[in-house]
């Protein structure tokens, strides 16, 4: 990557200014400058995530927004990316230096201190704020990190400085996965007349069902196997989706000892699937990674004594009434959970499992491009046009968007040294 030795008064960035994809453009802004308790960074690339489209579509209204006027002050979106450090202020200059890589967790859980006058009421009980939203967002050439951000702990460095810059900027939506998976909690008792402990995570030499084989179905797929279950059943409706997870993760599973069931529920009952695999005792743990009320109505069925469900995939409000058989709670024991987000553990935590190669980032990229390709691909997510993640690149100038299967570190050198289309 050529990389500016000066900083530009103006840089490019996605900016909304009201509702709508109209209200949606890549254009030059001021570059940010930091204060004495603030740093500038340069974004070595973007991951472009689902929930902008909720952003793009209420605006103003959106919950964490918190009744900013956006046609006054425009945001710039992104809230996936990974970063270098180019400006230091002076109050931060013992800690940080020009140079050093990062990615921040988006979700930044501290009120406001800057800008607290465009909030609604004066911010007044606002306790949680966000990059891509009030907060400068990743999809920009620079992003401004405020006391907002160092306040809330949420720049994380990275454990290993040479991991690529697209595997950095996808530890966000990773890590979405990772607080999932560390909300199921299961109930132990080695000896009847003894206490019970709870143990944290899947459960090891378990059966882990996951419902949803999409982008973010297949990260808690990979994610899974760091549990080392004995089996693991994936089902999705889509057969180009279940292709996708025989071609990522069977040799792995052949590898590492775990079964790897990949069923269509139009084909094979997927309860049948897991009474096969189970000897009709259920799953321990099973993740409804979409947003279906039937699918978690039948996940229903695929549980076993003490097992986790886990509503991962969000409904919409007024369509999130789902019936439920308390007589599973009552007379199975089973816990049922769900998130959305995470916190900077949790991003620490993914960029963990990246550096030891437990997860590879790069099988979930499905295209490449150019900041200015930020709106098209939002477009083809919205369309549903794309099965995987798209990343750009702010600082490498194309036209051409770039159809992948997998990026690797490699792919990526090459990609930015050459420079071309």
């Amino acid at each position: 990557m050529t990389q500016p030795q000066t900083i530009p008064t103006e840089m490019r960035a996605l900016v909304l200014d009201g509702v709508g994809f109209d209200h949606l453009r890549v254009c030059r802004v001021p570059t940010p400058r930091p204060g004495p308790a603030q740093m500038l960074a340069r974004v070595d690339a973007a991951g472009i995530c689902t929930s902008l489209l909720k952003l793009i579509e209420q605006g103003s209204a959106h919950p964490l927004v918190n009744g900013w006027d956006i046609t006054r002050f425009p945001l710039i979106l992104g809230d996936e990316g990974a970063v270098t450090l180019m400006e230091v202020g002076s109050n931060l200059r013992n800690r940080y230096s020009p140079g050093e890589r990062y990615v921040i967790q988006p979700a930044v859980d501290t009120a406001p201190v800057n800008h607290r006058e465009r909030y609604r009421d004066g911010a007044r009980g606002v306790q949680k704020v966000a990059v891509s939203y009030t907060l400068g967002g990743h999809l920009a050439e620079y992003i401004l990190i405020p006391e907002e951000i160092m306040k809330a702990e949420c720049l994380l460095p990275l454990p290993d400085p040479s991991m690529a810059y697209a595997h950095a900027a996808l530890s966000e939506p990773f890590s979405c996965a990772v607080s999932a998976q560390d909300h199921h909690m299961h109930l132990t008792q080695a000896d009847p007349t003894g206490p019970r402990d709870s143990v944290k995570g899947l459960k090891r030499g378990g059966v882990t069902v996951v419902i949803g084989a999409g982008a973010m179905g297949r990260m808690h797929v990979a994610l899974a196997f760091s549990y080392r279950p004995r089996a693991v059943v994936v089902a999705d409706f889509v057969e180009s989706r279940l292709q996708v997870v025989r071609d990522l993760f069977s040799e792995k599973a052949q590898k590492l000892g775990i079964q790897l069931c990949v069923v269509n529920p139009q084909e094979k009952s997927l309860k049948a699937v897991v009474d096969e695999v189970t000897n009709f005792t259920g799953a321990d743990d099973v993740i409804v990674a979409v947003g279906s009320r039937k699918a978690i109505e039948d996940a229903q069925k695929l549980l076993g004594r003490g097992a986790v469900l886990n509503l991962f995939g969000g409904l919409k409000k007024g369509e999130d009434a789902v019936p439920f058989e308390t007589s599973l709670i009552h007379y199975q024991g089973i816990n049922v959970t769900g998130s959305s987000g995470g916190s900077p553990w949790d991003v620490a935590r993914t960029l963990e499992l990246l550096a030891a190669r437990e997860i590879d980032a790069g099988d979930h990229i499905a295209r490449i491009g150019d900041l200015e390709h930020a709106p098209e691909f939002l477009g083809m997510i919205k369309a549903q046009a794309i099965d995987g993640k798209a990343v750009v690149y702010p600082h490498r100038r194309t036209s051409h968007i770039r159809t992948v299967k997998s990026w690797t570190a490699e792919d990526e050198r090459a990609y930015l040294a050459d420079g071309k289309d």
